[in-house]
């Protein structure tokens, strides 16, 4: 029988128990683990254990979540997913694509040699620059280059900052870039895109998009994003966006992903793509088990 693992930080998270139902309807007992808590021995060999699985002796790993947290923990943990599918084991997402995905910057750069749609992006590494960045586009998003759950991410328009709610912010837009690029070292810029209050998020497996959703922000919010407050409601894509969104996927190397696009003035832009995506905004709007499709994905590797 198959052994596979499943890496978690929140057991109570739906995607994760999806996935764990998911497995265990396959007649395989998944074996849970949480890689902040992994312990690693090196000698003559590498010994790989985490609350006493081996993680060597596994046939593969679904990637729920890594966690978060320092840069050399968040590395470290990055390290034994790549050694270990350095030695054969399969890693879902596989490492590269969980990296492709997780840096906007990298992932923008793979959109563009794809040819896919997508915002008009700055990255700067001085203050000046930047200023004269956000005058230049009127309107736009200052992003985390690695960030997640629309966390930490400002909007700047007509050198005024506005709230995910759609009102004024009276800080200072200079002084927030100042001290941005004091903690980050550069900024990912992007220019704004004009929209009707909902984005689409879709949801491809092994090349193929198997349903999308509608993410709508509350009235007058600019943020989308389910888990700072935007609600789930069933989409249907076009040709073009099924297609956009199946290169996304393929550009980063993903088997399964999370890909972001938003209707603009000239037509469907690509915004970004998730690696280990919610499951959660689809199921409860189409039914749509994403574990299922992922774990079948899997299996069919092995």
């Amino acid at each position: 029988m198959k052994k596979l693992g499943i890496a978690i930080t929140d057991a109570d998270d739906w995607t994760t128990k999806a996935i764990i139902d998911s497995v265990r309807k396959k007649g395989i007992e998944p074996h849970i683990f949480d890689l902040r808590s992994a312990e690693i021995s090196i000698d003559a060999g590498m010994d790989y254990k985490v609350n006493g699985t081996d993680l060597s002796g596994l046939d593969a790993i679904i990637v729920r979540d890594m966690g978060g947290g320092k840069n050399d923990a968040v590395t470290f943990r990055f390290d034994i997913l790549r050694q270990l599918e350095k030695d054969g084991l399969l890693i879902a997402n596989p490492t590269s694509a969980i990296q492709n995905a997780a840096n906007k910057y990298h992932s923008s750069y793979l959109f563009s040699k794809a040819g896919l749609p997508a915002p008009r992006t700055k990255v700067v590494q001085d203050t000046d620059a930047a200023m004269k960045i956000l005058g230049s586009f009127k309107d736009a998003l200052v992003k985390p280059v690695f960030g997640y759950k629309g966390i930490g991410i400002h909007r700047i328009k007509n050198m005024e900052l506005i709230k995910p709610d759609g009102t004024m912010d009276p800080a200072c837009p200079e002084e927030l870039v100042s001290s941005l690029l004091q903690e980050k070292g550069m900024l990912y810029i992007q220019e704004f895109v004009e929209n009707s209050g909902r984005d689409t998020r879709a949801f491809v497996v092994d090349g193929k998009v198997i349903g999308a959703i509608y993410r709508k922000a509350p009235q007058g919010w600019w943020l989308n994003n389910l888990s700072q407050g935007g609600n789930a409601q069933r989409c249907m894509l076009t040709p073009e966006q099924h297609t956009i969104c199946e290169k996304a996927a393929h550009a980063v190397g993903a088997i399964y992903a999370g890909v972001d696009i938003i209707e603009g003035p000239t037509g469907s832009i690509l915004l970004e793509i998730n690696g280990t995506p919610s499951g959660a905004g689809i199921y409860k709007a189409w039914g749509i088990n994403v574990a299922d499709h992922i774990v079948e994905a899997v299996m069919r590797r092995l």
